[in-house]
């Protein structure tokens, strides 16, 4: 494409040669051609466009452009955000051939839009509803009676269990479980961990003898435009439904206990855990490894900082951090006493040195 037709999408500011014909987008230190288009929106990126061969450029409203280095270049306001502008420009659409592979099972019930792709191996059980426009990757297990909406694209080896319902423009990354039972038992007697969230005490005399499964008879609902991440699971509701919210994104290796609900514009970094029926609302951020006790309330816009622990409701609008999540201002008023713990040692042991011989000198009169 030309480079006024990049800006223009972009909605950046063109200036010089705005017919420059662009094959690709790349750092300016991979450069090979003048059909090159360097992404030196990072304004320390500014300076790699000495030598560069590309001849057109992005870059951020304010960079130093060295002389002569540009037959054309686009200025944006904000570089990340023109970052996913550029990317959408040159993505490269996954490799999924029309119709269905010879080697595909879709059972003769399922209702399988006429534009749908199916890869090897992928199977598409009784009942099950694929809607236009849908890509599924090969190994691709949509269980009975589950829903997958329009234009979407499920990655190899994703699982959708049974009744699960996506929504449309579900993006669902390699190998993510999504409806499968979740962790919840139960003992005929008031168990060992019943007893220890008493807190009465520190150590427990319940045992628990046999653990009983309570089924998850509930489902998954997934709303619109969301995204989730290679090897992430999402447990099924035990009567009612596991919600995710449109628009929210969830990393890989996120672990989503039953019951819970997400809001949407949620963002769910890698390895965070929510436990069960925690409600969470909208646009909210968890960092990596955060972790979410069960049956807790989580506020809109709250963002939580990476490998925090949160074992009380949050209100709307806190930022979060440590082990047990706080307020941000008290997380760290508690890790600047925290360092001072030695230099207090210290102290303490200096009077009590100066008060036992005052004692002994009082002793001996």
């Amino acid at each position: 494409m030309k480079l006024s037709e990049v800006a223009e999408a972009l909605g950046g500011e063109l200036v010089g040669d705005g017919s420059i014909e662009i094959v690709r987008a790349v750092h300016p230190a991979e450069a090979e051609s003048a059909a090159d288009l360097a992404l030196a929106m990072d304004k320390r990126l500014a300076e790699a466009l000495n030598g560069c061969k590309a001849r057109a450029a992005v870059l951020a409203e304010g960079a130093a452009i060295p002389d002569g280095r540009l037959d054309g270049y686009i200025l944006v306001k904000r570089p990340r955000y023109a970052m996913a502008g550029v990317t959408r420009l040159f993505d490269m659409p996954v490799h999924a051939p029309e119709g269905i592979h010879p080697s595909a099972v879709v059972e003769p019930d399922a209702e399988v839009a006429k534009d749908v792709r199916i890869g090897p191996f992928a199977y598409v059980a009784s009942g099950a509803v694929v809607a236009a426009g849908t890509v599924l990757m090969s190994h691709v297990t949509v269980g009975a009676g589950a829903r997958i909406g329009p234009d979407s694209l499920l990655h190899a080896g994703a699982r959708i269990g049974e009744r699960v319902e996506i929504g449309a423009r579900a993006i669902i990354h390699q190998n993510a479980s999504i409806g499968a039972d979740g962790f919840s038992f139960v003992t005929p007697d008031a168990g060992a961990a019943e007893e220890a969230r008493s807190g009465a005490s520190d150590s427990v005399t319940a045992q628990n003898v046999v653990l009983t499964r309570i089924n998850s008879i509930g489902t998954v609902i997934i709303g619109d435009d969301v995204e989730i991440g290679a090897c992430t699971s999402i447990d099924r509701g035990t009567i009612s439904a596991t919600r995710i919210g449109n628009c929210t994104k969830i990393d890989d290796l996120v672990m989503i206990g039953h019951n819970v609900e997400i809001g949407e514009n949620c963002m769910i970094c890698g390895q965070a855990g929510i436990a069960g029926s925690t409600r969470i609302g909208s646009r909210v951020v968890l960092a990596g490894q955060v972790g979410v006790g069960d049956h807790l309330t989580i506020g809109d816009d709250v963002v939580v900082g990476a490998r925090s622990a949160v074992g009380t409701n949050l209100p709307s609008r806190m930022v979060a951090i440590g082990t047990p999540a706080v307020a941000r201002s008290k997380a760290a008023e508690i890790y600047m006493y925290t360092r001072r713990l030695k230099g207090l040692f210290d102290e303490v042991g200096r009077l009590k040195t100066r008060l036992t011989a005052i004692e002994s000198g009082k002793k001996k009169g």
